[in-house]
């Protein structure tokens, strides 16, 4: 049996109704649920799992996916189901990263008929992410002014002086202590990354892994405008950690702003005053397309 959750949002969209009628031709044991406000699809996985549901899809945005993935990780393994994605939001960036397909018909083939790999997630504090965390400038242009923040990493660092100046934008002071890392100071970006990408299509983390059992960190310091051209190269090429660009992998990060501030998990609002992230190994089984570039086969 396969359960559907799917944001009402999208549960009149044409494409999204004649898929799921032209799959159940095929595969019959199709349900539908659909959300109404926030929460629901937590209470619907719950639903799923005392229902012995082999597998569900979430249907809708990464917001969607992500509220999914928090019902999943409270439930017990050996009661968990199966995870399929099925892309109806506007950026869909943990499945535009992993290649599945954005067609509703497509991606429902998938989600029926593929085959599951265990991946890993991550939790920030009692709450769940899959995809990635942002904060500081990456945080707020998430919400305020997403046109540059889809440009940030193609136009470097003259983008990113732009917007904070046009935002009064002051950046994030504070400290953070990783694996064989400290660091202390201000930084303008800051990315904790399960998978590649956010921000409707800007790879923050081009080599992480959801099934390595690290998290990708990306920090972008705060940097003088004498040094914008070093910045640009920095950004550019994810290989090294340079000097206002920081890249590192760590099983987990705990992160103290001087002051209280938000960060999105995968889109999602989240604020406290000290998060510990930490990855969860192979902690959900999820449904890939075998040309999935984030994972290890």
């Amino acid at each position: 049996m396969i359960r559907i959750i799917l944001n009402g949002k999208k549960a009149h969209v044409e494409d999204v109704r004649s898929a799921i009628l032209s799959m159940r031709k095929d595969a019959s044991m199709i349900e539908v649920r659909v959300t109404y406000e926030q929460g629901d699809a937590i209470r619907l996985v719950r639903e799923a799992a005392r229902d012995n549901i082999a597998r569900i899809v979430a249907a809708g945005g990464d917001g969607t996916l992500n509220e999914v993935v928090n019902g999943l990780a409270e439930i017990e393994r050996e009661m968990r189901p199966e995870l399929a994605v099925l892309p109806l939001g506007t950026a869909n960036d943990f499945a535009s990263a992993c290649r599945i397909p954005q067609t509703p018909a497509e991606a429902l083939h998938l989600a029926v008929h593929g085959k599951s790999v265990d991946v890993d997630i991550a939790r920030a504090n009692d709450r769940y992410f899959i995809n990635v965390a942002t904060g500081g400038f990456a945080s707020q242009a998430t919400a305020d002014v997403p046109v540059q923040l889809k440009n940030f990493l193609g136009g470097g660092a003259y983008a990113i002086a732009a917007v904070i100046k046009s935002l009064n934008f002051n950046p994030a002071q504070g400290r953070l202590q990783a694996e064989n890392i400290e660091l202390e100071g201000s930084a303008i970006i800051g990315a904790i990354c399960n998978c590649r990408q956010a921000g409707g299509g800007q790879v923050l983390a081009p080599d992480a892994l959801i099934n390595d059992g690290l998290l990708d960190v990306m920090i972008v310091l705060t940097f003088p405008l004498s040094d914008m051209t070093q910045v640009i190269q920095e950004i550019r090429d994810p290989s090294t950690s340079g000097r206002y660009v920081k890249r590192f992998r760590s099983r987990w990060i705990d992160s103290w702003p001087n002051i209280r501030r938000s960060v999105n998990l995968d889109g999602e609002p989240y604020e406290a005053e000290h998060i510990r992230f930490e990855v969860l190994p192979k902690e959900i089984k999820l449904v890939l397309p075998e040309e999935c570039p984030c994972i290890i086969r």
